[in-house]
């Protein structure tokens, strides 16, 4: 059996151990000649904040944009295309929304065949929200997926 891999997505949440995994991703992406989308996944406190406007939705926007350049230069320096785009890990609105499952609607949208993921010790920091997510997406992704 042969594995075919186009797109490879990697969640990001700004924190070091999501930027390691994205090295995975590219690493898998070159290797196969495929191309890495990076997620950016906003975590419970953040999204709260927007919501109620404790916190500009811009702001937010360019702080992601920070981290997803260091993404961007990751992939560059390996001939690896990349894209981006930020989700939402939370909801107040719909209660099945979480991280592990924005992760994996995100994989359906973009037709990702292979899927890394950090696999984050529990910290309990507000901004590394993929900490938990990993469980999830390794119990329920349908395509193959590395936790690092």
């Amino acid at each position: 059996m042969s594995l075919t891999v186009e797109r490879v997505l990697a969640p990001v949440d700004g924190s070091d151990e999501s930027l390691e995994a994205v090295e995975y991703a590219v690493a898998v992406a070159e290797r196969y000649d495929a191309a890495v989308h990076a997620v950016y996944v906003l975590g419970e406190e953040v999204v709260r904040a927007i919501e109620t406007d404790a916190i500009d939705e811009a702001e937010v926007a360019e702080d992601t944009e920070v981290f997803t350049e260091s993404v961007e230069l990751v992939a560059r320096d390996h001939g690896v295309p990349v894209s981006s785009s930020i989700a939402y890990g939370f909801s107040t609105n719909r209660k099945s929304r979480h991280p592990g499952s924005v992760i994996l609607d995100t994989a359906e949208e973009i037709s990702a065949d292979f899927l890394v993921i950090p696999r984050e010790p529990l910290t309990g920091e507000p901004g590394e929200v993929l900490e938990k997510a990993a469980e999830y997406v390794l119990l329920y992704a349908s395509q193959p997926v590395l936790s690092v």
